[in-house]
């Protein structure tokens, strides 16, 4: 578990980062603008903090740039930006930033940035380097990660959740021979509810590890639930 810094000025954002790192066991501070993040690093160091680049008081290099200054960028940087150039990017890997995402944020990439960031540690704050750190090549970016948090150990994940699976199989059974005489919709939406609820007690609530199987972000995935009212809470404590 670690203290995650997200800085950016979209609500959206700071929330849907929270929660995709919260389910991996973090724990997470979110700052809407540069000042917010000033007063959170004044009181205390996290372990990372994803910064936005473009923000309206303090844009993210210039705070790169305060922390550099005052030696306070004693913790890993990755930024973030959906409209930043190649030559800002280099900027903010010279000034001490770890890394470079670029937004909309695919989940893997992140998880493997967040998995990067955490294993340098602590660091002494430095001048600025004369040359831009190599950034990490896009085969290594879309990796799958298989060592952060509660990826660790699939086989303990299926003993845990093997004696909730028959009911949901069962359930199944039921579902497919009562379906057909449903209209086209009404059967889709059964079907979709029965699978949802499947990987969601067979993965413990963990909305990162659905999206994962099912293939969906998670933004359409919460918006898929909802539409279906199933409650990915309700059915994490059957999986746990």
């Amino acid at each position: 578990m670690a203290n995650i810094l997200v800085v950016d000025d979209e609500m959206g954002i700071r929330e849907l980062l929270s929660e995709i790192l919260g389910d991996e066991g973090h724990v997470v501070t979110a700052a809407e603008n540069a000042q917010q993040a000033r007063e959170f690093r004044q009181g205390g160091v996290p372990d990372l903090v994803l910064l936005d680049i473009w923000m309206p008081d303090t844009d993210g290099v210039t705070l790169l740039k305060e922390w550099q200054r005052d030696g306070l960028l004693t913790m890993p940087v990755i930024m973030m930006s959906g409209h930043a150039t190649i030559d800002t990017a280099v900027e903010a890997t010279r000034i001490g930033a770890l890394n470079f995402l670029e937004k909309p944020i695919a989940l893997q990439k992140l998880l493997k940035a967040v998995q990067q960031g955490l294993s340098q540690g602590p660091k002494t704050a430095r001048a600025p380097t004369l040359y831009p750190q190599p950034a990490a090549s896009s085969n290594e970016l879309n990796d799958t990660v298989v060592t952060a948090g509660v990826f660790n150990n699939p086989a303990s994940s299926e003993a845990t959740h093997i004696a909730a699976l028959p009911s949901v199989a069962a359930s199944s059974e039921s579902l497919f021979s009562s379906s057909f005489g449903l209209p086209l919709r009404e059967a889709r939406d059964a079907f979709e509810r029965a699978y949802f609820e499947y990987h969601l007690i067979r993965e413990s609530g963990s909305m990162t590890r659905v999206a994962e199987k099912t293939g969906l972000e998670r933004t359409h995935l919460y918006r898929k639930l909802k539409q279906l009212g199933v409650d990915p809470g309700k059915l994490s404590k059957k999986g746990g």
